[in-house]
């Protein structure tokens, strides 16, 4: 749901406010000897701490409503639908199954291991350490909280001080509705950041910026701290011969509009012949018209405000020196924190903007010679955290999918495959390390420790030594 820390959807840890550093290595410190005293594992203990999230979600709505408001000039039902009750879905997933997930898992011993028996065993890794980003706010905190606590962790969590009034108010409510001890919530800028980084986690999950998440990555090393990386990139979309215009250009505008484009899996450029292209864009301004009811993007109740002045101008930057042509929109209010809707037609594919994810309501169309092209381009290029396909006909589809790869993929449609929570979100390369979203995140937080027992008759000689030639036979037989 992904370069500098301030061009992603992801805590800026340049672009940030003044704060009071905590007494970062105490807190961690202290939430490290709740898990040490196994407060954490009962499968009761994580099942409160879910329902309490839950309850959370459902209770302090209104309160989230307004601070998503306050932070990302978000509607109230584009904040409920994309970050609480989305949330909430699939954090009541997670309360559903958890108590599968948790059991041992029988593996099948092969004969020369019999007598006996095997499971994996998942049991919780220890302390995680959860760094969110500003453009899903309540999500993409309380999401990987819910995976730590389902498998039996003890979590820190920092949210970005880029969304303040949503990071004052977890910090605020959640305490009030899970074990306050376990699962701390830390405020702050750089020097927290900075902090935190500094501590032994026993899983460092991180949603942030490619540049930022090697950063992350070096300080894990540090401890062998194992990690999950949601980074981003430059998402592609195919648009094929045989695509319907009609539905592809109104998915297309409508992934640019979700939270003014400021989305880690928004489309981030099209790839579109040229005998369909000039088309396709006609109906994706038609699209945006209808979504704004005509209204400029500083006026439409339904349409984001970018997150801050820094990103606007940044997006204002990219718009200069493109190379190519806007066929619509262009417009930015700076202050404001308005970006309209923009289709620039071949930029340059050198630009900036077709080098840093965009992460704004603006959207590179490139005109190709054939799918195989497009393929050639994209494969040319970092692998993207998510690649979407327009198609009706299915050969065409799995033909790109079978000759790219990316860390997710979506065939007719945008964004919504991270939705579904048994299909595990997360990138590769570049995109990212790791899954989460299901029995992914809870796995993701576990250590699935390989047990094996076996009686102690029969105890056949066959494995001691002195190896005969009849034992030597015999192994070489069986093994």
């Amino acid at each position: 749901m992904l370069s500098s820390m301030a061009i992603t959807d992801r805590p800026a840890l340049h672009d940030n406010l003044s704060v009071d550093t905590p007494d970062v290595a105490g807190i961690v410190a202290g939430v490290r000897a709740v898990f040490d005293s196994g407060r954490t594992r009962p499968l009761a203990w994580r099942h409160a701490q879910l329902d309490g999230l839950l309850r959370l979600l459902k209770e302090e709505a209104p309160r989230f409503e307004a601070a998503l408001a306050a932070d990302l000039g978000r509607s109230p039902l584009e904040a409920f639908a994309a970050d609480i009750g989305a949330t909430a879905t699939e954090i009541a997933h997670i309360r559903k199954h958890v108590g599968t997930w948790a059991k041992p898992r029988k593996v099948r011993l092969p004969l020369n291991a019999r007598p006996g028996s095997g499971h994996i065993v998942p049991e919780p890794l220890g302390v995680a350490l959860v760094v969110a980003p500003w453009n899903y706010p309540v999500q993409l905190v309380l999401l990987p909280i819910a995976a730590a606590i389902s498998a039996g962790n003890a979590v820190v969590a920092k949210p970005s001080e880029i969304a303040p009034a949503t990071s004052a108010l977890l910090a605020e409510t959640l305490p009030r509705y899970v074990d306050d001890e376990a699962i701390v919530v830390v405020e702050g800028d750089v020097p927290v950041a900075t902090e935190l980084l500094e501590q032994r986690f026993d899983h460092i999950f991180y949603t942030g910026s490619t540049a930022v998440g090697r950063i992350v990555y070096q300080a894990a090393a540090r401890h062998l701290t194992p990690v999950t990386l949601e980074l981003g990139g430059k998402s592609p979309v195919f648009v094929d011969s045989s695509a319907n215009l009609d539905v592809t250009a109104r998915r297309l505008a409508w992934g640019k509009w979700l939270n003014a484009g400021q989305t880690c899996v928004a489309p981030d450029y099209v790839l579109v012949t040229e005998g369909q292209r000039d088309d396709l864009i006609d109906k994706m301004q038609a699209a945006f018209a209808d979504f704004s009811k005509g209204a400029a993007a500083g006026e439409s109740d339904d349409f984001s405000s970018i997150v801050s002045e820094h990103h606007a101008a940044r997006l204002a930057g990219l718009l200069d020196g493109h190379g190519g042509t806007i066929a619509f929109g262009g417009a930015v209010d700076v202050e404001g924190r308005h970006v309209e809707p923009t289709v620039i037609v071949d930029p340059d594919l050198d630009a900036p903007i077709m080098s840093e994810e965009i992460f704004g309501p603006i959207l590179p169309v490139i005109t190709v010679g054939s799918m195989d092209e497009a393929v050639a381009l994209v494969n040319r290029r970092p692998k993207p955290l998510a690649l979407y396909v327009f198609a009706e006909d299915r050969g065409a589809a799995d033909a790109v999918l079978g000759a790219t790869s990316s860390g997710g993929a979506c065939v007719n449609h945008v964004v919504l495959h991270i939705t579904p929570p048994d299909l595990p979100f997360g990138g590769v390369g570049e995109a990212g390390i790791g899954r989460y979203h299901g029995q992914s995140g809870f796995d993701t937080f576990s250590n699935l420790k390989s047990v094996m027992r076996k009686p102690t008759k029969p105890d056949p000689s066959i494995l001691y030594p002195p190896y005969t030639g009849l034992k030597e036979k015999l192994i070489r037989t069986f093994l």
